[in-house]
């Protein structure tokens, strides 16, 4: 499974449902666009450590921008962003996901309940 930046923000905020996810989730993946948005967040290198420490312990992937997922990104963009308002950093993992086949765990189901192909779990917290 691959989890949204929400997730994480969620996690962070104490809320116990969203831990026990992760916990319990076989295989965790980010895309390289939700842990750049991680590390933006950090207010220093104390919690950019935090943050790829508790990555690490918790075994999380973080997948690549690739052409694949550029390309797809694109169409996103061009097909949903003036009728949903579609934002790139979501088009990309929104791609980020589909490219690799996973399902893509959200809390923010509006940003991504159009795209057909995207395998989707809406966390609700």
């Amino acid at each position: 499974m691959i989890f949204d930046t929400d997730i994480f923000i969620w996690m962070q905020r104490g809320n116990y449902r969203a831990a026990k996810l992760v916990e319990t989730a076989d295989e965790r993946y980010l895309s390289i666009f939700s842990y750049m948005e991680l590390l933006q967040n950090a207010k220093n290198k104390k919690q950019h450590k935090f943050t790829n420490d508790f990555l690490k312990s918790y075994c999380f992937q973080v997948l690549p921008f690739t052409e694949n997922i550029g390309h797809r990104s694109a169409v996103y963009v061009e097909e949903y962003s003036l009728t949903y308002g579609l934002r790139a950093t979501d088009a990309v993992i929104a791609a980020t996901a589909v490219e690799n086949a996973l399902t893509l765990c959200t809390s923010n189901k509006k940003h991504f309940h159009f795209i057909k192909e995207l395998d989707l779990k809406i966390f609700k917290p």
